[in-house]
This record gives structure tokens, sequence and C-alpha cells, in this order.
């Protein structure tokens, strides 16, 4: 096993929420098997995420630089693997993890443009392993067969793929949480730590 550095961002407003006792597992269970481990807890670090308006202005000028958020970039790029926790809301992420990745996975940082026009050009060649760990209100069936899974797509196909070629992209769920008992959470904890072991 090579020891990572792993960047787990956590976007849930209560501290005793479940997707918190999620981020503290994946922590402990990575930090367990040798990984160094950094926390980014959005809301306790007040991040943010409206993208402003000189981040927008200069956002496809050369060279551009995020310095507002500059310290955020600095700890993406010092990690080899991303782990997302939060819940779904609306069959999407929180608007705090959406400004996460508005003002974080920006030019220079994450992608690059093709001089030749238009080709995205991935530049997170740092991140070998982009995992998500999140919940859904709704039973697993509304989220796939109705929904089609609309936050999964958008993080492998919209994000990931775009920002980091062929990385390892895992996500996994608990659906029906506003039905789950503790058994049921207590079994995706265990399901957590299981997966991370083997990172």
């Amino acid at each position: 096993m090579v020891a990572r550095r792993v960047l787990v961002v956590l976007a849930h407003p209560l501290p005793e929420s479940f997707a918190a006792s999620a981020a503290k597992t994946v922590v402990e269970t990575l930090e367990a098997k040798g990984h160094t481990v950094d926390l980014l807890d959005l809301y306790a670090e007040d991040f943010d995420p409206r993208l402003t308006a000189a981040e927008r202005a200069a956002y496809m000028e050369p060279g551009y630089q995020p310095s507002e958020v500059s310290g955020i970039v600095d700890r993406l790029k010092a990690a080899d693997g991303l782990v997302l926790v939060f819940p779904q809301w609306w069959f999407n992420l929180p608007a705090i993890m959406k400004g996460f990745i508005d003002r974080i996975f920006v030019p220079g940082v994450a992608f690059g443009h093709d001089k030749a026009g238009g080709r995205i050009v991935p530049l997170m060649t740092n991140i070998r392993s982009f995992w998500v760990v999140t919940s859904t209100g709704s039973p697993w069936w509304v989220v796939h067969l109705y929904m089609g899974n609309p936050v999964k797509r958008i993080l492998k196909r919209g994000v990931a793929a775009f920002c980091a070629k062929g990385v390892d992209f895992r996500m996994l769920a608990i659906h029906d949480m506003d039905r789950a008992t503790d058994e049921k959470r207590r079994n995706f904890l265990t399901r957590i730590k299981a997966t991370f072991a083997s990172l």
C-alpha cells in the first residue's frame, strides 16, 4: 500500500449530521491505513460558494489565478485523492458544494483550454482517486430510474472526466434517508469503512 494525501470535503451545516458522521468515518479509516488526511469542512471554514464578479471577469483570461481561494487551491494541489461528502438536496449538490466546484475547479487549476479551440484539457493529474459519499432522501428507484442518477453523472462525466482523466471514480450512496433506521445507517458506515480501507 502506498500512503496517500487525501482531501476530504464535507458539505453540511450541522456538525451532528449523518454526513458529518460519514466524513468522520472516512477520515478515521484513511488515517488508520496510514494516509494523510486534510478535512475541509466548508461550513466550519465559512467557505463562500459565490463566484465573485472579479473571478468571473478574469475566468477565461490567460494565467487566471483564483487568489481569494488560493489556500484551498493549494490544498487540492497537494492531494492525490479527493473525497466529497454531502447530502443530495433536490437531486443535486448542496449550494456550498456546487460553489466549491465553481470556484476551485477553474482554468489553470482543474483544466486548461486547448488553444486549437474549445476542448478541455485535464490538469488535475495529481488526483488519482475521486470518491463520493452521499445520501438521498428519495428511494433508490426514484434516484436511478426516474431521475437518472444526476449527481453521479454530473460528477463522474462532467467534472472528474474533464479534470482528472483516467481517475478512479466511485460513489457510495445511502438512499431513502428520511426513513432510514439506525441499523441501516450503521451498515452504511460499515460499508464506508470497508471501502476506504481498500484505498
